[in-house]
């Protein structure tokens, strides 16, 4: 149940007041808002360290400019409290505490806006509050622009990702949110593209111990130790949909910092304007700002689903579990009956809940073949979820089903066809940006496939913003290098332990990641002896399940792994949770190793990746996660230096410490 209580009316400010202040509730964290020389600017504090220096607030619409000649006229403090339940993201039971500030401003014309602030004790999330002006006009507005800043101490290092010109890539399919994350660079290093970077970013705002800055390679357990020194900091956005554009972060500047970022006019083939435009009165979508003394708050933050609420209600109690998919690694050839017959007993024999027929089923199947192979899945006790392309025209992408997804009446008919034959989900992929055009088609093609019990997962795609709270249908999105890329090239083969590393801190920590398959191949090829190899070992793919999050999540499995692997892994692979009510950070650093917890019932599993060339140690505090007795792990031998996977007996002293040995690329599963 919601409660706020105001604790203070709306009340004037006395002439000369430019200050409003908000704590959170143990009031570690602060937020100052000042109009200080007529600007409107925000700050936060942690532990009394400033982190967000003062920063530009403000926007500027078609009515009016609200980015200078800005005073504070009002304030209205309160708190906030909620407890709620979700099935796809880190945690099924949410409660938080909160403190709320609006501030009111007037520009020099006399017209008002507020920003309202929402605190927690390591999250803040604010938003622009925009009335109707005087005489009730107007009654709607264009946001052309924002002045909303981030302004971060120098010396603070980077995690972020670039954003890429748009109409770039294969078929002209970008911007997708596709790019190489690069770890610790410098704020005043350029984007790749000079576009700015994508939500989420991260940062690591560095403090008084320089010896500690560096992550420990091969010590033990405590997170604090590894970053006592820094506050890392994460910002995003959430609550993004037909009512605004995606946003991004304009690269650094040097006095200003890095400011909120609109839509590129080629995005969406150039349809669509790059603004945002809004009724009155209305508001605009929340900007989030996680921060923590540790990576620990960055990781286990709920703020994305906090500050949302959900816009429908879901038609049917939507099933969460695991799929199989043939494209990984069979390739678009593998579309066929035969092959798909394949990955459906493959999908039953496994116990596994769906399988993805992806791109062009319906020519290389055909169409009024796949009533017939949805029954003979469900004959398996697997549903079909398929692939379907989003166009419309804003790219070249040329699989089919095209012109299904992209207006109401196509997907009308074909959802209604959809659920007749028992298709529980659907992939729609190859978006063409972040224009308040496109999140319209996302919300659209949700609330649509909801009318008839239908998931959805996009592909080629933009981050999710709250979706999964504002969408209950939704399951997740890719918006990240993923899985495909593996087998495309042995470069990034040999980058996806960094990768696996980087997305707890960053992209998975505020969305649900569709990264597309726990890989058990060696080889990148249907014979699983040709091509290039997978570079991790069995223990890391097998921990990714556990370190990667979604609620219905990919398994990689191929037909010929049901004879080529060890039967401990196919047996550990059959009892996969995918749903998690309670996730928590242990330790790590981005892009060179992680450890979670995340327990499912009373359940508890502890799954860690190192992408490091060096063996790392660790001795870890097991006395919060019940009675957890294996330890699955790669063992190296000595003679041969053969890497295999083992599940045995954990071993803890009395005090319940377990040391462990996770082997370069490699991985562990304690459960």
């Amino acid at each position: 149940m919601r409660k706020i209580a105001l604790l203070l009316a709306v009340l004037p400010l006395m002439a000369g007041a430019r200050e409003a202040k908000i704590a959170s509730p143990n009031g570690a964290l602060t937020v100052t808002v000042n109009d200080e020389g007529s600007y409107a600017t925000y700050a936060v504090a942690l532990n009394g360290q400033a982190v967000v220096l003062p920063s530009a607030l403000g926007f500027k619409a078609d009515f009016g400019d609200f980015t200078g000649k800005l005073s504070i006229t009002d304030e209205k403090s309160g708190s906030a409290s909620d407890t709620y339940q979700m099935r796809q993201i880190k945690q099924s039971t949410i409660h938080y505490e909160a403190a709320t500030l609006v501030v009111g401003f007037e520009n020099q014309k006399r017209q008002h806006m507020s920003v309202e602030f929402f605190v927690k004790d390591n999250d803040v999330a604010f938003r622009y509050i925009i009335p109707r002006q005087k005489k009730d006009n107007p009654k709607c507005a264009v946001i052309k622009e924002e002045s909303t800043a981030f302004r971060l101490p120098d010396g603070t290092t980077t995690f972020i990702c670039p954003q890429i010109d748009p109409l770039k890539g294969w078929e002209r399919t970008k911007p997708s949110y596709e790019e190489e994350y690069t770890p610790d660079a410098p704020m005043a290093v350029k984007s790749k593209f000079g576009q700015g970077y994508t939500f989420p970013c991260l940062f690591r705002v560095s403090q008084s111990n320089p010896s500690a800055q560096s992550p420990r390679s091969s010590q033990s357990s405590r997170s604090s130790r590894n970053s006592q020194s820094n506050t890392w900091v994460l910002i995003s956005e959430t609550g993004v949909g037909s009512q605004y554009c995606g946003s991004h972060l304009s690269d650094y500047t040097e006095g200003t910092g890095y400011t909120i970022a609109f839509p590129q006019q080629g995005e969406n083939n150039g349809m669509g304007s790059t603004t945002a435009a809004i009724p009155l009165p209305g508001e605009t979508p929340w900007r989030t700002i996680t921060l923590g003394t540790s990576l620990k708050p960055i990781v286990e933050t709920t703020i994305a689903y906090d500050v949302v609420k959900p816009l429908y209600a879901p038609s049917e109690n939507y099933k969460s579990g695991r799929y199989t998919w043939s494209w990984l690694i069979w390739q678009d050839e593998s579309i066929n009956r035969k092959d798909q017959i394949a990955f459906i007993d493959l999908a039953g024999a496994m116990g596994y809940e769906y399988c993805l027929v992806d791109g062009c089923w319906d020519t290389q199947i055909g169409r009024d073949r796949m009533p017939e192979l949805a029954r003979y899945a469900q004959s398996k006790g697997v549903s079909l979820m398929l692939w379907y392309n989003s166009n419309g025209a804003w790219n070249d992408a040329p699989q089919t089903p095209r012109g299904r997804m992209d207006t109401n009446i196509a997907r009308d008919k074909e959802m209604a066809w959809l659920k007749s034959i028992g298709v529980k989900g659907i992939k729609v992929d190859f978006f063409g940006g972040d224009k308040q055009e496109t999140m319209a088609l996302y919300e659209d093609i949700l609330y649509d496939a909801n009318r008839y019990g239908i998931q959805v997962i996009f592909h080629g795609c933009t981050l999710p913003r709250g979706w999964e709270r504002m969408y209950p249908n939704f399951v997740s999105s890719e918006a990240v290098l993923a899985s495909e890329n593996v087998y495309f090239s042995d470069y990034h083969a040999a980058q996806e332990p960094f990768q696996l590393t980087m997305h707890p801190f960053c992209r998975n920590a505020v969305a649900t990641m569709d990264w597309g398959g726990v890989i058990m191949n060696k080889y990148m090829s249907r014979d699983n002896k040709s091509r290039h190899q997978r570079q991790t070992t069995d223990a890391f793919e097998l921990a990714t399940a556990f370190t990667n999050q979604a609620a219905i999540q990919c398994v990689a499995i191929q037909p010929n792994n049901l004879n080529d692997l060890p039967q401990m892994e196919l047996d550990f692979l059959r009892q996969l949770p995918t749903t998690w009510d309670e996730t928590r950070f242990i330790d790590g650093y981005p892009g060179k190793y992680v450890v979670l917890a995340r327990r499912h019932g009373q359940q508890w599993y502890i799954a860690a990746l190192n992408a490091q060339k060096e063996p790392l140690q660790l001795t870890l505090n097991l006395n919060d996660y019940g009675n957890v007795g294996h330890l699955l792990t790669d063992v190296v031998e000595k003679k041969t230096k053969a890497v295999n996977t083992v599940n045995n007996p954990l071993k803890k002293d009395k005090k319940g410490m377990a040391k462990v040995v996770i082997q370069p690329r490699g991985g562990i599963v304690i459960y």
